[in-house]
Order: C-alpha cells, then structure tokens, then sequence
C-alpha cells in the first residue's frame, strides 16, 4: 500500500551539490518528503525521511530570502524549502511537524478540527494573531507613511501595532504587546520598514520592536513597497505595485518564443489589476506583468500548440491589446480558483 499523500505543490528548494534554488514539485508523504523536477514525471529525484527529522521555521541562514524552513534529517542533512508566501510555509510547516509527530507515536497521520476554544489558550499562537492582525475591517490598518522624502507604501508604525493588541485585549499591556510584536518580528509575521525600525533588528536590545511612530513596518506579504522622489516615468511603473494583493503562488506559465512550460510564482493585485510574475528562486523585480484591465480569462482544456500531452487544468489570459497568457494550475480547484479571482479584480480594479 503506497503511503497516503498529504500536501503537494510547488516549492523552491535549494540544491545540495551546487546550492541553486530550483523550483520543484514537493510531495509530503506519511513518513517523508518526496521531490520531483516535475510534476508529471513518475519518480523522484530525492526523498527525505522523515523519522527522527527536526523543522527550523522561520530559517534565516539566507538573508533577503523570506518564507524559508529546513528540514534536517538524522544523519544531519540539511534540506532547504521556500514558498511563496507565509501561510503556504506555515501551512507545509504545520504539516511536516505532525507527520514527525505520527511516526514517533506509530500513528496515522489525520486531520483535526481547527475549530478554537474562545479562551486564549497559555501560549499565544502567532499563526493566529497575524490573520487577525490582516483583517481588512478590524485589523491594523495599513497606510501610506512619508518619512525622509521617501514614501512607505502598504505599512503602519510600532505604536499602532501595539494599540491594537491592547484594544483587541491579545495582551494586557504595552510591556507585554512589545514582547508579542517581537516575537511576530522574529517568526517573519512582521518586516521592518525604513532606516529606524531596521536598526533596532539588526542592533543588540532586548526588544527588537519599537513602540514607536516613526518606526515602520508592513506584513510580508502585503504588497509593500518604498518609493523616492522620483521621475514620472517612476511613477507610473510604481502604480502597478499600489494595488492590495489578493492572491499568490505558483504556476506554470509558457513561454512566448521557445513555448516552453517554466515554474513562476505570481501575485495578483487589484485597483490597479495586475499579475505580476517573478522566478520564485530569487529576484526582488518581476520578470513581466500583465495588465488585467478589460482582459479575458477563460480555461482551456488542450495544450495551446495543438497536441495532447501532460497539460491539464490550464486557463487563458487575453489581455486588451490581444496578447495571449496560458498558465497551468497544479489541480482543476486551483484553476477554477485563480480564474474566479483575477475576473473579481479586472471588475473591480483599475
């Protein structure tokens, strides 16, 4: 009996010879984790038991790159994942953690309730707070902040952050809202933004967040941005990062010329719609954008070129001036999922 298929999807991993981020297709297993170069390919390039295995999250050995873990076996192998944003590394996370948990006790690994007591249980859990923190009606606020001539997009202060754990009774007061915001900045829920926040990360208090105005800081996966005084030719570039994110994650997208399938991570924005594109291995700039703005999208279901093969859950985008996208979902829900959100911010965005 083959051992039952947990979570799969795609996600960066670093290479163990010549340590380059690759994409890969990832299979987390009931006792370990499987990884292909492709989804369709029928055996794996390497597999990572699980037993005896311990999880770092958040990893930081790689500086700018967010939304790491590590996985270190027992013989002491080191193995490197990142995903695209933060609830899909937490959610692997999660998952990995109780697969260990399950072979150590001889149990079948199944899925529980997450239903929540209305009692803050003993330990916070940060996983939690921060969904709550987003809340676009009774979260903190994120907000446009000018300082030094340079304007913070999609951010908010130390102070505020701190407010609102108060009023939202997380905490009892502003001593303890601090160590709870530090723990969030340590875990990667919280990033600094700007010269004064970053100095407090980097320097040796006790606390590393600042209960402060003038320090700022954004969610990780928010759609911030920094932008000078600049050209109009800037501007009107910048404006295509101004809209709120609504969606993110992987998909195969093919090329224009060479028509080949690669693995791109993408993030959707509205008011102003676009789909931006990025290598999910690295690189802070998309590779391309597309302007959602009286477009169409639709799902196909043959390849492009004409032959049967491998492609399946694939959609179109038809942009307004009649360029043609096609991107692959990893499953038909995927698919249908990211249809139904980009045709929700081409109708409502910009």
């Amino acid at each position: 009996m083959e051992p039952k298929r947990i979570r799969e999807g795609y996600l960066v991993k670093r290479g163990s010879m010549f340590n380059t981020w690759k994409p890969m297709w990832v299979v987390l297993l009931e006792d370990g984790v499987e990884f292909y170069k492709k989804k369709s390919d029928n055996s794996p390039k390497g597999m990572i038991p699980l037993k005896g295995s311990t999880l770092t999250s958040p990893c930081q050995d790689f500086g700018k790159k967010m939304f790491v873990f590590k996985i270190t076996t027992t013989k002491q192998q080191d193995h490197f994942f990142q995903a695209a944003f933060l609830e899909e590394r937490d959610g692997w996370v999660r998952d990995i953690k109780k697969a260990v948990k399950c072979i150590e006790g001889g149990q079948k690994f199944a899925r529980r309730s997450t239903r929540r007591s209305i009692r803050l249980p003993e330990t916070t859990d940060l996983g939690a707070l921060y969904l709550s923190m987003k809340d676009t009606e009774k979260g903190v606020k994120e907000l446009n902040l000018e300082k030094d001539k340079k304007i913070f997009n999609h951010c908010f202060t130390g102070n505020c952050v701190i407010d609102w754990l108060v009023s939202n009774k997380s905490v009892r007061n502003r001593q303890e809202g601090l160590v709870i915001a530090s723990s969030l900045l340590n875990e990667g829920y919280l990033q600094p933004a700007g010269d004064l926040s970053k100095y407090a990360v980097d320097g040796t208090a006790e606390n590393p967040f600042l209960d402060n105005p003038d320090a700022f800081y954004y969610f990780p996966d928010s759609g911030f941005f920094c932008e000078e005084n600049s050209s109009d030719d800037d501007v009107i570039l910048k404006e295509e990062f101004r809209g709120v994110v609504i969606k993110q994650g992987c998909l195969l997208k093919q090329g224009h010329r060479r028509k080949n399938w690669k693995v791109r991570k993408f993030i959707l924005r509205e008011d102003p719609a676009y789909l931006h594109y990025y290598d999910p291995a690295g690189g802070e700039d998309p590779l391309g954008a597309i302007r959602l703005r009286g477009c169409v999208v639709t799902s196909v279901e043959s390849n492009p070129d004409g032959k049967k093969g491998e492609e399946e859950n694939l959609f179109e985008i038809i942009t307004a001036d009649e360029v043609h996208y096609f991107l692959q979902a990893a499953t038909p829900k995927e698919r249908t999922e990211w249809i139904k959100a980009i045709q929700v911010a081409f109708r409502t965005g910009k």
